[in-house]
């Protein structure tokens, strides 16, 4: 296994343990631990793509493992009171879905590699969740919402970015 494949199963690693800090009530290291695991994807994408590493398996586990980081930080949120249940569901048929076409495509031997806006989502959606864990400081301080402006920009972009990937693999479905 390669270092950014490495890097991905690592960020997978952290995932319990970012659940077991937060839900404890320990906000501030939550946010530093979810950081450091956000980090990860992008060393790992720059690693992969600088020393030529990319695999089939990071095309799937990279992607898998960032849902897997924000799905778990949200759902958290929501059971802390501090996301609403919509906004979570709307993120999470969209994760299905383009996970389920994924595993179409894998099927006939397809690997569908994640899109730019799905990146650029993930990375709205990686700024989000820190900023609530940090209780939108220190913008708190001036009164300016940027946890609040960024979870809807990573909502829109979610939905924006779903759209996308189905219609651009939707011959997928036709074979």
């Amino acid at each position: 296994m390669n270092l950014p494949n490495k890097l991905t199963m690592l960020r997978i690693i952290m995932i319990p343990v970012f659940i077991i800090v937060l839900m404890t009530g320990h906000y501030y290291s939550s946010a530093v631990i979810f950081i450091l695991a956000s980090a990860t994807d992008a060393l790992d994408g720059y690693i992969a793509r600088k020393y030529d590493l990319i695999t089939n398996f990071g095309k799937i586990m990279d992607p898998l493992a960032d849902k897997l980081l924000v799905i778990s930080a949200l759902i958290c949120l929501v059971e802390l009171g501090d996301v609403a249940g919509w906004m979570v569901i709307v993120i999470l048929a969209r994760e299905f879905t383009v996970t389920g076409l994924r595993t179409v495509a894998a099927a006939q031997g397809i690997v569908i590699a994640a899109g730019w806006l799905g990146k650029i989502k993930t990375i709205l959606q990686m700024i989000a969740v820190p900023a609530l864990l940090l209780q939108n400081w220190p913008f708190s301080l001036i009164g300016f919402p940027f946890a609040t402006i960024m979870l809807w920009a990573s909502v829109i972009m979610t939905i924006i970015s779903g759209v996308e990937y189905v219609i651009k693999n939707k011959s997928v479905f036709s074979m």
